[in-house]
């Protein structure tokens, strides 16, 4: 409710000629509400059509931790990459299972360089399972292997990458946990994805709400800023899924490997911290268009900004730390250090609003001025006649003007005569 107060008293202040009482407020506040829900449930029920194409899309950062994980353990010379090695080791597998017999022909069905691959991710295996100190000995022995293949094996050993097949799979498509879990996920992608779409008409109708009222000047000026809006929130939700999630999610999974920890995750989960993640940095993007704004509707200007930097930057730090769904550091400087870089940001484009707008009002000054003196005040002759003969009147005492003997002579018939009274009472 202290809320909602001061917003209503907010929308008073914008539009100061068009004040309402509390309900009016309220019944703004209801038809707000229901054109964001109406355009939510449209969006949501659009998108929900592309739900695979969405998972695909959610899925991306998960791939990237996998590439970047796998890259960081495999040889640094680049004979081989995250998909093949995933392959050799699948491959190796299975050639595990089958008899002696028919390693051969098995390996005969695969390409050449496939088949070399599969040959060294079998030896790979066999030596991790060795104690470490035996495992030199045993690649010695190996004299069917040729120095490629052996300088292979002495990189695998060095960098110990993971030897169980099918981890990747695992760990892209996750598991639920309910039955019903694929479901809710599906709607709660739709969701995230019209959340993004209408973004522009969501930001609209909440401006709408904030400054009723407005004039045709600031209609037009509203325009803009939902385009520079709904930019930069494009500009934070790619930002945090392209380059912060993935990084975010390489550290979280080296530090629970590190410990031990085998990094199972639900889908569920992921969904959640993703989508949460993805539109935090969205939102704390509009930083500019919530700052421009507050100075068009006068609650704050740039001097006040500028004078209040060092404390605005520890409130941007601290609200990072309290919105971010993890507690590093890392991820507390991603959304921090751009949040910062946007106040500075937002305080220059006040600077520059104020100066365009003082240049506005002495063009207006000088306009009138030259204005004034290119049209001179004539003076009317019929006027100066009037200012002569009062003045020749001040000049002469006897002159009475014929309008005072009227009032003197109303005045006496209304006063009567004065020894009248006095001869009544005698």
């Amino acid at each position: 409710m202290f809320l909602l107060k001061k917003v209503f008293q907010l929308r008073d202040k914008a539009n100061p000629d068009a004040e309402k009482p509390f309900l009016e407020h309220l019944e703004d506040l209801r038809v707000m509400v229901t054109r964001v829900v109406v355009t939510l449930l449209i969006t949501t029920i659009l998108c929900f059509t592309y739900r695979d194409q969405l998972m695909e899309i959610l899925r991306k950062p998960i791939s990237d931790v996998w590439e970047i994980h796998s890259a960081n353990k495999l040889p640094k010379s680049g004979k081989l990459n995250a998909d093949q090695w995933e392959t050799a080791k699948t491959s190796s597998e299975v050639l595990a299972h089958l008899p002696e017999s028919l390693h051969d022909l098995y390996l005969e069905q695969l390409p050449v360089e496939d088949r070399e691959r599969v040959i060294v991710a079998s030896c790979y295996r066999a030596a991790i399972s060795l104690p470490e100190k035996q495992q030199p000995a045993f690649v010695a022995s190996l004299s069917s292997l040729n120095p490629a293949q052996r300088g292979l094996l002495e990189e695998l050993l060095v960098g110990k990458p993971d030897a169980v097949a099918g981890t990747r799979d695992r760990f892209k498509f996750m598991s639920s946990l309910n039955p019903t879990e694929a479901f809710m996920l599906s709607m709660k992608l739709a969701f995230f994805a019209g959340t993004v779409m209408a973004f522009p008409l969501l930001l609209y109708y909440v401006l709408q709400f904030v400054m009723p009222g407005l004039h045709q000047h600031e209609k037009r000026a509203i325009l803009p800023a939902l385009a520079i809006g709904f930019g930069l929130f494009i500009c934070g939700v790619l930002f945090a899924f392209l380059w912060v999630l993935p990084s975010v999610l390489e550290f979280f999974y080296t530090y629970g490997e590190s410990m031990g920890i085998a990094n199972e995750w639900r889908i569920g989960y992921y969904l959640s911290f993703a989508t949460q993640f993805t539109l935090i940095f969205g939102l704390c993007f509009e930083l500019p268009v919530v700052v421009w704004v507050l100075v068009k509707i006068g609650l704050l200007h740039y001097e006040l900004m500028s004078r209040t930097r060092g404390y605005a930057v520890v409130a941007i730090v601290i609200l990072a730390a309290v919105i971010t769904p993890t507690p590093d550091a890392f991820t507390l400087g991603l959304l921090a250090l751009p949040m910062i870089l946007l106040y500075e940001l937002s305080i220059w484009l006040a600077w520059f609003d104020a100066r365009a707008q003082k240049k506005r009002e002495q063009k207006e000054e000088e306009e009138r001025l030259a204005r004034l003196l290119s049209h001179p005040p004539v003076a009317e002759e019929p006027r100066d006649e009037i200012e002569q003969e009062e003045t020749a009147v001040d000049h002469d005492d006897s002159y009475v003007p014929h309008d005072a003997y009227a009032t003197e002579e109303g005045e006496e018939e209304d006063r009567g005569d004065p020894q009248e009274p006095r001869e009544k009472s005698e």
